[in-house]
């Protein structure tokens, strides 16, 4: 029997909404890109493995060799719970009581699709502004894929405002 992509990828995509996870929240509880869960739940026939399938395996509470059970048409076996990842999102420190009350709502609301961190120092400036992207919480593959897109444009002109401009004394 050959490989069977297409069940892998009904498999993988079953033990995901089980577990109650995105596609970019199991990206992120394996260490692996969203479009590695992505191609895997495309069920598109490819050549070989990936190479991180043992990440996703041990994310979704497979043993490792699962995914290569399930290409050939078997089921995944799992793991005992004490070997199981923990649930990273359950780690997460909650956001500082000192935030707003809207930036608190948004930090949890939907999967973060990506973070990053941009300086905002003139001469002797030491200030910091802090990006968060977030997704919407049932937001589809090719949702994410815009999403993460139209961030990709704006970062690009975020990093590119010219820096020499000084505010006038009012701050204005």
């Amino acid at each position: 029997m050959g490989r069977d992509w297409k069940h892998l990828a009904d498999t993988v995509a079953a033990a995901r909404k089980t577990k109650k996870l995105t596609q970019v929240a199991l990206a992120e509880e394996a260490d692996v890109s969203v479009a590695t869960i992505q191609n895997l739940e495309s069920g598109r026939t490819r050549d070989k493995v990936p190479t991180t399938m043992h990440k996703v395996e041990q994310a979704l509470g497979w043993t490792r060799g699962s995914g290569a059970r399930v290409l050939e048409g078997g089921e995944p076996e799992y793991q005992e719970p004490e070997q199981q990842v923990p649930d990273r999102r359950e780690e997460t420190a909650p956001p500082p009581s000192d935030l707003p009350l809207r930036i608190v709502h948004e930090l949890q609301d939907g999967p973060l699709l990506d973070a990053t961190v941009l300086d905002l120092g003139g001469a002797g400036s030491q200030a910091r502004m802090i990006v968060v992207v977030k997704g919407a919480p049932d937001a589809s593959p090719e949702q994410i894929r815009a999403d993460l897109l139209a961030w990709a444009k704006t970062q690009k002109h975020l990093q590119n405002l010219p820096a020499d401009e000084e505010p006038d004394e009012a701050g204005n």
